[in-house]
C-alpha cells in the first residue's frame, strides 16, 4: 500500500515539475505572442498556434507548460523569433545584473564594514547557487 501511495506521490511530482525553457515558453506565449488583449484562453491558444504554425494540442501544452513536453531547439528559436524575446540573452543578463550588483557590494564592503562584506558574501553564495540550480 505505501509502495503504491509513493508511486503516487512520485508522479504527481513529476507533473509538477516546469523547466526554465517550459516556463519561458509558456510566459512567452501568455504575455507576448497572444497577451490577453485578444481574448478568450482558447482563442489566444488558436491564435498563438497558428502564429507558429504549431498543432492547437501543441501549442496547448506548452501555454500550460505541461511537464510532459520538451520544447525543442527549433521551437524555442521559433518562440524567440515570434515574441521578440531570446531565452539565453535574458538569462545571461538577468545572471550578469546579479554579478554586478554583487561586485558592488564588495566594493562597498572593502570601503565600509564587515557587515557590508557579509552581505556582499551572502548576496555571492545566492548568486552561485541560483545560477547551479537553473542548468
Amino acid at each position: 500500500m505505501s509502495e503504491k501511495l509513493s508511486e503516487k506521490s512520485e508522479k504527481h511530482l513529476e507533473q509538477r515539475k516546469v523547466s526554465t525553457v517550459e516556463s519561458f515558453c509558456q510566459e512567452a506565449l501568455k504575455e507576448r505572442i497572444a497577451p490577453r488583449t485578444m481574448g478568450s484562453v482558447k482563442e489566444r491558444i488558436t491564435f498563438a498556434a497558428r502564429k507558429l504554425g504549431w498543432t492547437y494540442s501543441r501549442a496547448k501544452d506548452a501555454w500550460y507548460a505541461d511537464p510532459r513536453i520538451s520544447i525543442s531547439g527549433e521551437e524555442l528559436m521559433m518562440i524567440e523569433q515570434t515574441s521578440g524575446v531570446a531565452y539565453a540573452r535574458r538569462e545571461a543578463k538577468e545572471v550578469d545584473e546579479a554579478i554586478e550588483r554583487a561586485a558592488a557590494l564588495l566594493v562597498d564592503a572593502k570601503a565600509n564594514s564587515p557587515r557590508s562584506l557579509a552581505d556582499a558574501l551572502i548576496q555571492t553564495a545566492r548568486l552561485l547557487y541560483s545560477a547551479g540550480n537553473q542548468g
